[in-house]
């Protein structure tokens, strides 16, 4: 994996986080938490999009990239690669963790 690519994935996953723990704290806080909420959502937002633009996931309407700064980088295929990754990930970890603790608690 090349740094373009790493750096694609390291910011799409933190502006997704920070959109869904903004939706979250938006939803569930009061007062100055809901307001810290939506800047959190509207932060990751802003900054995907922004991502996006730059590496070229975004197309005009011929379906050329708008911007060449990262031509390299594959940025869809990128990110499906690691969105399935990290879910093969989850799913091992959470069995291992799982027949761990059926094992503590039936001993």
């Amino acid at each position: 994996m090349d740094w373009q690519s790493f750096l694609t994935i390291l910011v799409f996953v933190f502006s997704i986080v920070m959109i869904v723990a903004g939706l979250f704290t938006a939803y569930f806080g009061s007062g100055k938490s809901r307001k810290i909420g939506v800047a959190l959502f509207v932060i990751g937002l802003v900054l995907c999009i922004v991502w996006a633009y730059l590496v070229g996931a975004l197309t005009d309407l011929l379906g050329d990239p708008v911007l060449d700064l990262f031509e390299n980088v594959p940025a869809l295929d990128v990110l499906r690669e690691a969105f399935f990754t990290i879910v093969a990930a989850l799913i091992g970890a959470l069995a291992a963790v799982g027949i761990f603790l059926v094992a503590v608690m039936k001993s």
